[in-house]
Order: structure tokens, then sequence, then C-alpha cells
């Protein structure tokens, strides 16, 4: 039994099925409905089944078999036209669209019975007195598709000029495919700007902006305009991804990953559709997805990548390289099959320019984590590094003189250039000095692993005849121990070192230089515990430490200009000394010497060596209020950083940045430094931690900016790795609650409802509840807005025994009044209501009648109006609308007047409030045959606003709500 019994019942099952998701199960239904309606034996209930099968097609993988519904369709209005409604008289004819673009998607039907079918569509809309806009429409579909561009730009133009009646597709597909006719022709700029009222909501259908998302990626890639691009992709595909009719645009999102450097998500997107390999009820589409399945294989095979594994059809494990030559044979195919149906080559000269288009981006952050999933598994994306420099050098002597000059200047990659010199050199016998610099820098490489090499290096010196380098080299060793966790030993080994490089130098035995390098191996060595203390420092510690860093200053102080190892020598003993100075709880002396420090580094050209020191002045200043000095620090060490960060560095000050801007108020600019955050967190292999702190931060900017899809998606990707053991609960609760708010505005109002209850579901077990409380209120709007209203109603009671705990009246007033509307909506009754919303009331008089400051019996009494004038509203709500109770209405206009008297009582700040509940009470004044009270609540309106300026926008509507009112009663 299918309990379709009759027409009614059938037309409430034909609603239900079209309310469910895309995809077989509803194509099933509707084929099942249809059966049902033939059993009623009552023609019209036939042709609204069929209509209703054909659109479930239509709006599937598949649209092959919207043609035979609707052949029957037709022959029944040719037989019985009396036996269609208006509004199915409407729709057959809508649907001749459908019919031409769904033979356009289909190679085995010819050529030849489109265009006679286009022509039998002409010929029905004259007949019915339609308009040709959607018949040129379809002739320019049929052009463009076959390649004939003179006769597509002649249709297109006859398509904008004829009149837009009821068969013209509506504003938002009409302006997609006026966009993408443009962008086709290679007028980007033009294109987007067609699209603009789509883009900003101003028209919208089933499926747009969703394919007008799509369609603009690459068109402002092209353009430069990659912010826009990136967010259209992030909004559009969340729009796209439920959607199982939606394979072309799909395959948009797909490319625009594969060619701003965007593999991996490309790779994602691929293992959430595998039906899209096979499903053959839409061929175009299929080629279309395949073509971009090519263009993404043949870039991961480019990049060195061809034998990872990726998704393909189902059936078989499939590699980068195997899956691009399958997928081109496929796309190729089908092509072919459109081209021999067609009588032209455009459809493959397109589908083999398209897979091969080149990349528009290096690599486009998106926001959202680009680790694999498990549906799609293999290691991160890895790119092939850049070619050194060394592959440029030609020959050992240029590698050496190239190594020795980056190591004497400190330049970056010095390490890296010694690397070279030793592969470059090989068998060759080197003199000890070169030997002595290669193991010295091959050691700096090792960090604390490095001991032994530069015990080895310190020989090396000794033997080249450099004794003061060789006891340099002894004290990094002796440094690399304490970084090693073996401070003590550390300062134990410098101590020989120190005291015979001292007395070494004032034998002007060595220069400054390898001076220098000992004592501040000494300073660091002591620096240690200061830098690693948790706590305090003990005096002693930091006692040595300072003494240890003005030693180094009193040696190299001044002569800078001599070495620029001297001057780095300098900037870093002044940050040594800021470094002891906030320990000490110094934070003025602190800052005035990490800024020297940043100064001297700066000075010597040496900026990249700032970047730590402007990071902690950063800190400083935002320990001390100072935003704006914090920004400057952390811009500065972004700049002097540039390409010389690594990118967990930079991850971390783009996230520190974004931190201190979206607290100034700044939340454009925030969002991002933090989507940069995100992006080098990812680089750096920290996705899990840094890179899910950057989503969340990003998340919750975007979602301040109003980009709730834009917002929910980085929010469901930051929520793959946030977890209380390393982010903390707090982090969890609050990107949960900010989803919550983001699905709430996008209308999502089940999964807002999730999300919300699994947030309040972790902060109950918090000693402070108040967000406990709100986030179960939270909960309790999104279930009633899902329909949800049982759990709903529970949802509300447990916010309100929370709000009473918190002794928070307003929230518990709240939850009172929307568990009444609920009871009514419900069909609990209006007993339930009343007595649910008279606890509001009531709740509100005992708490101001406690209360004694004035802001909050201002507050409470506001509420108190509030609640009142709900109240009167419910009342006049349960009414019968046919024969609504005098009683029930005389109880409303009660309650509205006591909202009225509440209202008063708050002076000026509650005119509109207290005017609206007037005029309320006037409308049902009105309905009780009342009219001499309703006009005198009309007058009061307008003797309440007679100084108001017209323009007043507040004012304006209230006084010609009580205009109308007054004539009614006038007439009456």
């Amino acid at each position: 039994m299918t309990g379709i019994t009759d027409f009614d019942s059938l037309r409430r099952a034909i609603a239900e099925n079209g309310e469910r998701p895309e995809g077989p199960a509803r194509n099933a239904r509707a084929e099942q409905l249809l059966a049902d309606a033939e059993r009623l034996d009552v023609p019209l209930a036939v042709i609204e089944a069929l209509g209703h099968q054909l659109k479930v097609y239509n709006y599937s993988s598949e649209k092959a078999k919207m043609f035979v519904p609707f052949a029957r369709l037709l022959r029944m209005w040719d037989e019985h036209p009396e036996d269609f409604d208006e509004y199915e008289t409407h729709t057959l004819h809508w649907v001749f669209k459908w019919m031409t673009a769904g033979m356009l998607d289909q190679p085995h039907i010819p050529l030849s019975s489109i265009e006679k079918w286009l022509g039998e569509m002409e010929h029905r809309y004259r007949l019915a007195g339609h308009s040709e806009r959607a018949v040129r429409s379809a002739e320019f579909s049929v052009a463009a598709h076959i390649g004939d561009v003179p006769r597509a730009e002649r249709a297109y133009t006859a398509w904008l000029a004829a009149d837009r009646d009821r068969m013209a597709d509506c504003h938002a597909c009409e302006l997609h495919g006026q966009g993408w006719w443009q962008a086709e022709r290679g007028r980007d700029a033009a294109a987007v700007e067609l699209w603009g009222p789509v883009l900003e909501g101003e028209f919208s259908c089933a499926h747009e902006p969703h394919t007008v998302l799509a369609s603009s990626l690459l068109p402002l890639l092209r353009l430069g305009r990659a912010d826009e691009a990136r967010a259209h992709h992030l909004r559009g595909f969340r729009l796209v991804r439920p959607m199982e009719s939606m394979r072309a645009a799909y395959a948009d999102h797909v490319e625009f990953c594969a060619l701003s450097g965007n593999e991996a998500r490309a790779l994602e997107l691929l293992a959430e559709r595998p039906a899209y390999f096979t499903d053959d009820g839409q061929p175009r589409s299929k080629m279309d997805f395949l073509a971009v399945v090519t263009l993404l294989m043949d870039r991961l095979t480019e990049l060195g990548l061809g034998a990872r594994a990726v998704p393909g059809p189902a059936g078989r494990a499939w590699t980068a390289a195997e899956l691009a030559v399958h997928a081109r044979g496929e796309a190729e195919a089908l092509a072919a099959r459109f081209d021999a149906r067609n009588g032209t080559s455009f459809v493959g000269e397109q589908t083999r320019a398209r897979m091969a288009r080149r990349p528009l981006a290096d690599r486009l952050p998106l926001g959202v984590r680009t680790a694999p999933k498990a549906a799609a598994p293999a290691a991160p994306l890895v790119r092939p590094a850049a070619v050194p420099e060394e592959a440029e050098a030609s020959g050992l002597p240029a590698l050496l003189a190239r190594a020795r000059r980056l190591s004497d200047g400190l330049q970056p990659h010095a390490v890296e250039a010694w690397a070279a010199v030793a592969r470059a050199a090989g068998d060759t016998e080197l003199d000890a000095r070169d030997r002595a610099e290669i193991a010295d820098h091959e050691a700096m490489g090792l960090g604390p692993g490095g001991a032994e090499l530069f015990e080895r290096a310190a020989e090396l010196y000794a033997e080249a005849g450099d004794p003061g380098e060789a006891l340099a080299a002894r004290a990094r060793a002796a440094y690399v121990r304490a970084l090693a966790g073996d401070p003590e030993g550390a300062l134990t080994a410098v101590a020989e070192p120190y005291e015979r490089v001292l007395a070494l130098y004032a034998e002007e035995g060595t220069g400054v230089r390898q001076t220098a390098s000992v004592v501040m191996a000494r300073a660091r060595i002591l620096m240690r515990p200061v830098q690693e203390a948790e706590g305090p420092v003990p005096a002693r510690v930091l006692s040595a430490a300072e003494e240890a860093a003005r030693e180094v200053l009193a040696l190299v102080g001044g002569r800078a200009d001599e070495d620029v190892r001297l001057a780095a020598r300098e900037a870093e003993a002044r940050a040594m000394l800021a470094q002891t100075a906030a320990r000490a709880g110094d934070l003025d002396a602190a800052a005035e010497l990490f800024g020297r420090a940043v100064d001297g580094y700066v000075g010597a050209g040496l900026p990249w060596f700032a970047v730590e020191y402007e990071a902690r002045l950063a800190s400083l200043a935002h320990h001390r209020g100072d935003a704006a000095g914090a920004e400057r620090a952390l811009r500065d060490a972004l700049e002097h950083g540039g390409d010389h960060l690594e990118p967990p560095g930079r991850a971390r000050l783009h996230l520190q940045l974004a931190e201190v801007l979206g607290g100034r108020g700044r939340a454009e600019e925030a969002a991002d430094h933090a989507l940069r955050a995100a992006h080098w967190a990812d680089e750096a292999g920290e996705s899990a931690t840094l890179g899910a702190w950057a989503r969340q931060m990003l998340g919750g900017l975007l979602l301040r900016l109003g980009k709730w899809a834009e917002a929910a998606e980085v929010l469901e990707s930051a929520l793959l790795d946030l977890s209380a053991e390393a982010h903390g609960d707090g982090a969890v609760v609050q990107a949960k609650w900010w989803l919550g708010d983001c699905l709430s505005e996008l209308g999502e109002h089940r999964a807002a409802a999730e999300r919300r209850l699994e947030a309040a579901g972790i902060a109950r077990h918090w000693p402070e509840q108040q967000d406990h409380a709100t986030l179960a209120h939270l909960a309790a709007e999104s279930l009633s807005h899902a329909g949800l209203l049982a759990e709903a109603d529970a949802a509300y009671a447990r916010a309100g025994d929370l709000w009473r705990s918190l002794d928070a009246t307003h929230g518990l007033v709240r939850s009172l009044r929307a568990r009444a509307w609920l009871a009514l909506r419900s069909g609990a009754g209006v007993d339930e209501a009343r007595e649910l919303m008279a606890s509001a009331v009531t709740e509100c008089g005992t708490a101001l009648a406690s209360a004694a400051d004035p802001e909050a019996q201002a507050r409470l009494t506001g509420e108190l109006g509030g609640t009142h004038r709900q109240f009167g509203d419910l009342l006049a709500r349960s009414a019968d609308r046919d024969a609504p109770d005098p009683a029930v209405l005389g109880e409303a206009v009660t309650q509205l007047d006591q909202a009225v008297a509440v209202f008063t009582r708050l002076g000026p700040g509650a005119l509109h409030e207290r005017a609206d509940a007037e005029l309320a009470a006037g409308w049902l004044e009105t309905d009780l045959a009342r009219p001499a009270a309703a006009a005198a609540r009309a007058r009061r309106v307008l003797t309440a606003y007679a100084d108001a300026p017209e323009d007043d926008e507040q004012a304006g509507p209230r006084r010609e709500e009580a205009g109308r009112l007054l004539r009614l009663t006038e007439k009456g």
C-alpha cells in the first residue's frame, strides 16, 4: 500500500517528494506516484504526476529519462487540452526549453531532430501567444553548442531584444547564459559584470547562483581577482555539493582547484563523487567532468606525482597517470560522438583545449584544510623543490667563492652553499681551511646534533693555522650541548675556549671576530635558563646572563661598521639584555632594547635576523595594551623576514597580526592574514595544529563580515582538526557556535541545531553556565525553524532552567514566550500557550519588583512590555479566523493595553513600541466592531508622531498605518 487514496493525498506526496534530495530514490518515488495517479482515474492527477516525474528527472543524473513523460504529456495536451488546468498548461510550455537543452546533452539524438523540435517549440509558443524570447534563447544554445558563432550571435541578439514574458527563463538563469557566452568569447570582464546581480543576490532560483559562481571561477582568475575567485569557490561549492544534477558545475570547481595550485583539494572533490565517473544519464556533463579529470591528472603527472593513488571509477585502484589515460579516452570518445552528431569538430576542439589548460596561479590559498582525507588516501602533495642556485654555478672555485661570500655576510642559504661545495669537491683534495668551513657549516645545519662536527672543524681550523676560529668552533660545539638539554655541561665545555680566546686576543693572536664568537657562545649558554624558564628566574641566573651580554657589547660596541658579524653580535647582545629586562619585569627597558636590536640588524643589512625580536616587541606591546605598536612590529617582522621566513614562522606572524587587526575592528584585513596563516601552516605540515587555529580565527572573521557560506566551509574544515586535547574545549565550542550561526543564516536549521547542541554538550561541564544557557537557547531556535517542534520545546525548557539558575530573567522570559508560540504551532492548544505566556509575565513582574538598579529596571520594564505585546498577539493568532471568539479578542486587547501602559512608563525611548501595540489593538477593535475605540487609538498614534518629520524612517510607516486604520473606521 502506498497511502495514495485520492487526489489530495497524491498532491501531498508529490510535494513531499519534491523536498527530498536529488537522486535515484526521489526518481523512483516519482515513478511510483505516477502509477498511483493512474489508478485514480483522474486525468489531471496523471498530468501532475507526469510533470513531477519530468521535473525530478531533469534535476538528477537521469536526465535522459525525461523525454518519455514529456512526449506523453504533449500527446495528452493535443488530445484533451481541457484536462490541463492553468498551471499545468503553463508548465507544459515551460518545459519545452528543458527538452531542447536535454536533447543537446544526448549525442544519440540527431541534430535534425533537435532543429525540428526547436521549430515545434516556436510554433506552439506562437499559438499560445508567447514571446519568442525563450525560443531565441534555445536557438542560441543549439548554435553555441555546435560552434556556429554567427548564428549564435544573431540568436543572442534576438534573445535579448525579444520581450520578457512568463515563458522566459528567470533573470538569474538568463544572466548566467549571457555571461557564459561573453566568457566563451574572451570577454571575461563583461561576463562578470553581467553576473553581478546574481552574485549579489538580486536574482536567484533552484540552480542559481550555483552555476554562476562555478562559471565565474576561471574568468575571475584570468582577471587577477583571486580573492573573489576564492570566495566564489567556497560559497559555490557548498551550494553544488548536495545537488546530484550539477556535475558540470562540480567539474568547474575541480578545474578551478587544479588550475590554482590546489590539486590536493581537487582530489578530495573527486573522492566525494565517485558516481560522476560513470553516470551516463547526461553524456555532455560526463564529458565535461572527464575532461577536467584529465586536466587534473596531467597536472599531477607533470608535478612528478603520476604514481600517486587517486580516486577514480569504482572497481579498481588508480594512479594519476593511469586515470589520465582513461579519462582522456572517455572524454575524447564522447566528444567524437557529439561532433559526429553535429557534423562539426567544435566539441572535440573545445574538450581538448580544456584538457590542455595551464595553471592560472601557483598556489591560491583557500582557507580550508588541504591535507588529503581518507577518501583519497595518499601522502600530502609536495611540490618539487626549486632548482638550487648551485646548479647555475660553474666549477668548484665559483661554488667556494659563493659559499664564502654568503657565510661572511651572514646571508641565508650559506649552509646549503657549503653543502654544494662538499658535493662538488667529491674526491678533490681541499686545503684544511676549506674543509674546516665545510665541517663547520654542516654542523650548523645539524642543530643540537652538531657537536662532534664542530669539534672536527676546530681541529681543521687549528691545522689551517687559525687558533682563534678553532676556539670559536669549540665554543659552538659547547653551545649545541645546551641546545641538546645540557646547559651545565655546555657551560663547563665553553670555559676553556673562553679563557684561552681572551688571552689570545690580548696577545693579538686572534681578531675581534673570533673572540666575539666565543664570548657570544658563552652568553648564549648562560641565556638558555632564562629563555627556557616557565616561572620566575633566579636573580643570580639573570645577573650572569646580563653580565655575559654586556661583555659582548663591551667587546664589539661601536665597531658595527667594521664587520657585519660584529654588528650582528651587538644587536644580539642588546636582544639578550632585553630578555633579561623583561624577565625582571622592566617592560619599558625591554621594549627599548628590543627596538635597538632590531635597528642594529636592519642597519647592518640583516633584516631577517630582526624578525624574532620584532615578534617579541609585538608581544610586549600587546601585553602593555599598545595594539598599534603590536601591529607595527608584526608588519615589520613580515616585511623583514620576506622570503627567508620558514613556513611555521610565517604562519605564526600572520596569525598574530590577524588577531591584532581583528581586535582593532579591521575584520577584512584580519581575515586576509588569517587566510595566509592557514596557508603557511599547511605548507609547514601543521594543518592539524597551527592550521586549525588559523582556520578557526578565519571562520570567525568571515562570520563577522557576513560571509556565511565561506565561513561555514572554513569552520567545518577547522573542526576536522580542532580537539579539546590539542586546542582546548573553548576553541571547539567557539568553532561549533560560530558554525551554528553560519548555518542558521544559510537556512540550514537542522544542521545549525546539531552544531549548537554539540557545543552546548561541551559547555554544560563548565563552571560558568552562561554559554551553556545561550547555546541551548540558540539550539532551540534552530530546532523550531527546522520544524522539530517537540525537540525545540524541550531545548527551550532546558534553556529556561539554565537561565533561572543564572538569575537571568531576560533569557528565562524569552524561553517561556518561545515555548508559548511553539505550543500554538504544534497544536498543543491555546490553554498551554496562555499559561506559558502568563508565566513569562509573572517572571518579569517578580524580577522588576526586586530590581534596584535604574538601568536594570528599564530593561525589565521593556521586557515586560514586550511580553504583554506578544501575549496579545498570541491570543489574537489563536482565534478562529472565520468566526473569532470575541472573548479571546477582548483578552488580546487587554494584553495590548497593558503593553501600551508599560511602554508609556518608559517615555519617549519606547515611543515606537507603544505605537505598535496601540495599532495592533486598534485593528482588533475593528474585528470586535468597535470603530470608535479603533479610531481613538489611531488618533493617539498620529498625535504621538505629530512633530516627527515626514521622512522619519521610524515614524513614517506607523503614521501611514494609523491613517489607514482611521480611514477604515470612518468608512464604517
